[in-house]
């Protein structure tokens, strides 16, 4: 039996409306227990009754039906002081005096309807007792119940305390729902005691490992492969009044108490999601909500936290048992957990989420919102929903307000109605708090200082809006409400991307609207879908390559490595090269790319008007090995993606579109071949009686060349016969387009798609990443900057050391560099950095600052450099001319590559 704590000695406004509603038996119910407390005499006997209430088992009929709140009336109408202080009225101190003599009184068996008699002494136990009675009748101590006036004896009470006068008559019964699991009834029976003990102000050595060592116990033996029994089990934590007991020892105002009740409950908390199996979680889940409504009903700031966990633990069960649409007796563990029961915890989160916006909006030293409180609300939520769909038939969106007649159930209609509230309300918040982020930006950006301290709350805002734009999607026109804030709110919303989107982070939602992000935000997002580039020097992959060599050693040391082995830090040596590093790896992406996408390697065609632009070519096959070539080619982009080194070739609208998974249109070809674009546009302006006089021959075939034989294919079964005309001239031209750019290339496509998956360590598909990105994010990503390279942005982005800013060979070189030709700057670059194309942002973007050392070799060297750390180093040139000379030899291609140190 559960009782409520009410120690005001009223009960709940929902807890009446409940009680109103309730069946005859739980009226009859509440009319005994008004019966028990109105027989109750006053001072430590009332006392003492109401704390027996606590465990006195009622047979199965009336437990079944009692409701919470009647046991708790009962409880408050006994005395409302029951669980006061040890020094007032204790509700387990009930001593009388008793003469030691020998007493002989009578136990009377009510099921068989015997009577045994027994003597003891006045300080022997009531466990003693049990013991002869098992001697004589052979009945397990753990099934015996003695009572006594009404009242059960305690075993750990002495005859004295329980006040057993001679000749008295007790009654033996057995416990009604413990015949299938005595030893359960023992370890919970044997908690109780010790809780019992301490609300009296008893010192119990180790009472707090005793009862986590019973809790354990009790668990332990639950049947995990019966489901059957289970229940049952189970149950008796909830009959025994057990939750009850363990919160009246967190409110005891003994000392020490508080914190061994807590304890207690996160230990029970604990093994129910570590020691059940998920099988059983649904049995647990009552249970728990049981200690949230009782600690709701406390009003004790210090057990929050308690209850908080409590909240969670719920959360964290209902993933796995998920939500039922009615809810069955509370006190019942053989039923899951409702919607009603769930939905004011998502209520109450969404006030203390309120309160941290708030905070934020008031001022930019405002807490925000609790990282827990979010979290909670971001579990319940899910079944929330999905409940809203599955009652109402998935017929979402729904109006607001809804029509009565959509949902045959009011409760459900305040739910929807109440969550609607919840959505705009914090939609509102949101809307200010994201404002009040664009002003502290806007500051930011016009102070002299680049500080990057946020005030706390942007912390949980994404998770916020996540689950806020998942609501929008149940009501008429919220979605769009939702997105249009987002809109307005777009500088805001990158900047939290930014700094707080993690890899371990769900950002579909953000990703599916691109409109709502820039660049930098998405990329951001992209880079997450890749594994974290560590320095493990133990676990590194390491290559050795020989130059003249270079794509082939590169192949074997890539396409045959287990891509597990690639994710993470690469080791790279050419041969008879001392150089090592950092800026050799980026040396070897750029190089290897470069002769990759070579045309005389025959596996890209690049767009005539675009040579840096590739798509497969449908002649690759010419080679054996081409697709294996081709996943190498796949493992080699996303591994240049994932160490963010930019290889100077992007790819072709059709490929990025075909490893997106979208279809490619006679648009998108205008780059890979303007001549057929050009072709086919003509074909759909001609005019229809031109065409239709057959006056291109045309029919539904193509002429390709293979190996240097042409060879005729049809578009479709029957082509060669079939005429182009003004009505099939469409069809034509999308079956040529298709053929010549996704059918001819797509084992190519698959098998690049095959290698840029094994690098890219997301469990999506990589279509998600490429959808998510614009062709033009992908082109900064793999080329960098378009433009050419800014003198004065380099300049400003350089340190020195050895010179200074106004030393005559400073002052020279900036001067020949300003000179330079776009080709023979970038030469330098990449002879300085191992960086031929600058990252989207320019030399902001790089890793480091660049720097200038002056070396003391002599004059007639050329200069070197530490690719690694951005360093160049040079003697000290007499003139403008001698130094002049020795960079325009280090920017010649063939000098430049590899001739830094290290």
């Amino acid at each position: 039996m559960s009782i409520t704590d009410n120690r005001a000695g009223t009960t709940n406004s929902a807890d009446r409306r409940r009680s109103s509603s309730t069946s005859s038996a739980i009226t009859s119910a509440k009319r005994k227990l008004d019966d028990y407390a109105s027989a109750v005499p006053e001072g430590d006997e009332a006392a003492d009754f109401a704390a027996d209430l606590v465990t006195v088992r009622m047979r199965k009929e009336e437990f079944e039906a009692v409701h919470c709140s009647a046991v708790a009336a009962a409880v408050a109408a006994a005395s409302s002081s029951s669980w006061a202080s040890p020094s007032q009225s204790s509700p387990f101190r009930y001593v009388r005096s008793a003469s030691p003599s020998q007493l002989q009184f009578f136990v009377r068996m009510m099921s068989e309807g015997k009577t045994l008699v027994i003597q003891a002494t006045c300080m022997d136990t009531v466990k003693s007792v049990h013991e002869k009675i098992h001697k004589l009748t052979g009945i397990p101590v753990s099934e015996q119940r003695l009572i006594y006036r009404g009242k059960q004896l305690q075993w750990e009470q002495s005859l004295a305390q329980c006040a057993i006068e001679k000749d008295a008559s007790l009654q033996l019964v057995g416990r009604m729902r413990s015949t299938e699991h005595p030893q359960a009834w023992q370890y919970i029976d044997d908690m109780i005691s010790i809780v019992r003990r301490l609300c009296k102000g008893e010192a119990v050595p180790y009472a707090l490992k005793i009862i986590k060592t019973r809790i354990s116990e009790y668990l332990s033996i639950t049947p995990k492969d019966d489901y059957n029994t289970s229940p049952g089990h189970l149950q008796i934590f909830m009959s025994s009044s057990a939750p009850l007991a363990l919160i009246m020892l967190c409110i005891s105002p003994v000392k020490g108490n508080k914190k061994i009740g807590e304890e207690a409950i996160r230990h029970f908390l604990y093994l129910t999601k570590t020691a059940l199996p998920k099988a059983s979680h649904s049995l647990c889940a009552p249970i728990v909500l049981k200690f949230c409504k009782l600690l709701r009903e406390v009003p004790q700031y210090e057990l929050l936290p308690l209850y908080s966990s409590c909240r969670t633990c719920i959360g964290s069960l209902l993933e796995t048992i998920g939500l039922s649409q009615t809810s069955k007796n509370l006190d019942s563990v053989e039923r899951v957990i409702s919607v009603e029961e769930i939905f004011p915890f998502v209520s109450e989160l969404a006030d203390s989420l309120y309160g941290g916006l708030d905070s934020n909006i008031a001022s930019t030293a405002g807490l925000g919102p609790l990282q827990s409180d979010v979290n909670d609300f971001a579990m319940f939520l899910p079944h929330i929903r999905t409940a809203i769909r599955e009652h109402l038939g998935f017929r979402c969106p729904i109006p607001v307000p809804p029509p009565e007649k959509g949902c045959d159930d009011p409760k459900f209609v305040d739910i929807i109605v109440h969550l609607y509230e919840i959505f705009m309300g914090m939609l509102r918040r949101m809307d200010c708090c994201l404002l009040e982020m664009e002003k502290h930006l806007a500051s930011k950006s016009t102070s002299s200082g680049e500080s990057d301290i946020f005030f706390q709350g942007p912390s949980q805002y994404l998770a916020i809006l996540k689950e806020l734009n998942a609501i929008s999607k149940l009501y008429v026109g919220s979605e769009e409400h939702f997105w249009t804030k987002m809109r307005l709110r777009k500088r805001a919303l990158c900047a939290l991307i930014l700094k707080y989107v993690k890899r371990t982070d769900d950002n579909q939602w953000l990703l599916e609207h691109k409109d709502v992000t820039d660049f930098e935000a998405r990329r951001h997002m992209m880079m997450m879908l890749f594994p974290e580039v560590k320095d493990d020097y133990d676990e590194q992959h390491e290559m050795l390559i020989d130059r003249s060599q270079l794509l082939a050693e590169s192949f074997n040391y890539v396409s045959e490595a287990d891509p597990e082995s690639l994710h993470g830090n690469l080791f790279m040596e050419f041969k008879n090269e001392e150089a090592t590093g950092p800026g050799v790896v980026r040396e070897w992406f750029f190089l290897v790319c470069q002769a990759i996408f070579n045309q005389e390697n025959a596996l890209f065609v690049a767009c005539p008007n675009d040579c840096s632009r590739f798509y497969p070519n449908p002649a690759s096959k010419v080679d054996p090995l081409h697709l294996k070539y081709f996943k190498f080619a796949g493992r080699m982009i996303a591994l240049a993606l994932m160490h963010k080194v930019q290889i100077g070739v992007v790819l072709d609208r059709i490929f990025f579109l075909q490893l997106a998974g979208f279809q490619v249109s006679l648009e998108d070809i205008k780059e890979a071949d303007p001549c057929l674009y050009s072709s086919c546009k003509q074909i759909l302006e001609m005019d229809p009686e031109f065409i239709d006089a057959d006056a291109l021959g045309l029919t539904f075939v193509r002429e390709v060349e293979e190996l240097g034989l042409k060879k005729v294919i049809e578009l479709l079964p029957g082509g060669a016969n079939l005429v182009v005309n003004s009505k099939n001239r469409s069809d034509y031209v999308n079956l040529l387009v298709k053929h010549q750019f996704v059918t001819s290339i797509s084992e190519q496509v698959a098998h690049f798609a095959q290698g840029f998956a094994d690098i890219f360590s997301s469990s999506r598909t990589i279509k998600v990443f490429f959808r998510s990105l614009e062709l033009e994010d992908l082109d900064f990503m793999l080329r960098g900057s378009a433009d050419d390279i800014s003198v004065q942005d380099w300049k400003a982005h350089t340190e020195y050391n050895g010179y200074k800013e106004t030393d005559p060979q400073i002052v020279w070189f900036w001067k020949i560099v300003s000179e330079l030709t776009t080709q023979q700057r970038r030469e330098l670059l990449f002879f300085w950095t191992s960086v031929k194309h600058l990252p989207v942002e320019g030399f902001r973007g790089l890793a480091s600052r660049l720097h200038i050392y002056r070396s003391l070799e002599p004059i007639a060297h050329l200069p070197t450099s530490h690719t690694c750390f951005y360093r160049l180093c040079f003697p000290a040139y007499p003139c403008l001319s001698v130094m002049q000379a020795r960079l325009l030899i280090i920017t010649q291609g063939h000098v430049g590559s590899s001739f830094g140190t290290f």
